[in-house]
């Protein structure tokens, strides 16, 4: 499809709080060496098309907002491939996400999504409470609750905001990995199509084994669940050398990786635009 007209539509502003421009910065890229192979690129914000534009021939997308999401689901119902999909980008709220997980048996923190109007249980503490939607946006989205009072504080404020559930999760001790993937598919010895991996800075690393050819057959299994080809997350590596999934994310910024990363992505993509999946 070299030659085709491809929109690219950066995320909201609003889901990429502190991220503002590592956000915008790997979709120009992208843009970049997608044009570079001949592609006809213009990058939208998720508020500057609606119903009246004419669809592209296809596109690639961090915008998350349902309605946004939903208008781009009836392009990809008349044939405009689109990465990642959707349905893929809305299997990524957490509600969602916690059930394709189970159903696939993908190793994930462990989760109780609760409602918000009313605490109706004891937690072993600490726990986590997260809005059960979309990531977090907005201070209160995800909030570490040390206590019962601090678990009901944090609830109410997501009920006081018109969030409905929030998901509950322990607090585990391990090292933090953040990882980055492109393409779900495996090379010899089971590598990822691209996969990255790193110990998250702001921590004080233990060196708890782990083996990175796992964590990205993990990681391969996790977006293949949700249905991403473009992803990023993290990763909790514990004491006994077991690795859990924490959170998985569609399209992430790259930052440590936006150049290498950017030609990877727009290579996938002018593969798969031309129909064929790695």
């Amino acid at each position: 499809m070299s030659g085709s007209r491809c929109w690219g539509i950066f995320r909201e502003r609003t889901h990429s709080p502190g991220r503002e421009s590592d956000d915008t910065e790997i979709l120009r890229l992208t843009g970049k060496h997608l044009e570079a192979k001949g592609f006809q690129v213009v990058l939208k914000r998720p508020e500057g098309f609606g119903p009246a534009d004419a669809p592209p021939q296809c596109a690639f997308l961090m915008c998350e907002r349902v309605e946004v999401l939903r208008e781009l689901r009836t392009w990809e119902a008349s044939g405009v491939p689109q990465v990642n999909s959707p349905l893929a980008v809305l299997n990524t709220y957490r509600e969602r996400m916690i059930v394709q997980f189970e159903e696939a048996n993908v190793p994930f923190v462990d989760s109780r999504i609760v409602p918000t109007a009313e605490s109706n249980g004891h937690y072993p503490l600490p726990v986590w409470v997260k809005r059960a939607d979309v990531h977090n946006v907005k201070p209160g989205d995800v909030v570490f609750a040390p206590t019962e009072d601090a678990v009901e504080k944090a609830l109410c404020g997501l009920a006081e905001r018109g969030i409905s559930r929030a998901v509950i999760q322990p607090h585990l001790e391990g090292d933090l990995v953040k990882f980055y993937g492109i393409g779900t598919g495996g090379r010899q010895r089971g590598e990822a199509a691209w996969f990255r991996s790193f110990y998250h800075k702001e921590q004080v690393v233990a060196g708890h084994p782990f083996d990175p050819m796992q964590l990205a057959r993990l990681a391969r299994r996790a977006a293949a669940a949700l249905g991403l080809e473009v992803y990023g997350g993290d990763a909790l590596v514990t004491a006994p050398g077991q690795t859990v999934l924490l959170d998985f994310n569609a399209w992430p910024s790259f930052a440590l990786y936006r150049e290498e990363a950017a030609e990877r992505i727009a290579s996938y993509l002018a593969l798969r635009f031309s129909g064929v999946r790695r």
